[in-house]
């Protein structure tokens, strides 16, 4: 009886320890999204800016092109 209540509890601690590591790898991965998140943003928000401006340049070109005119 002893020794099953011992193997139990070695197993309840290698239980408790990977339950630690499992939440530190969590809040680890969780930190790296956000990170991902935020550029992901950033990197639309350039991207949006980028097609204004090429809608720009496009409409200068529209309107600068005599064949359009003609």
């Amino acid at each position: 009886m002893a020794a099953e209540l011992h193997d139990l509890v070695d197993r309840v601690d290698r239980l408790l320890l990977r339950h630690e590591e499992l939440k530190r790898t969590n809040e680890l991965l969780r930190k790296e999204l956000g990170v991902a998140h935020a550029e992901r943003d950033s990197l639309k928000s350039r991207l949006g800016a980028a097609r204004s401006r090429i809608d720009a340049l496009l409409d200068k070109l529209h309107a600068a092109d005599p064949e359009d005119k003609a």
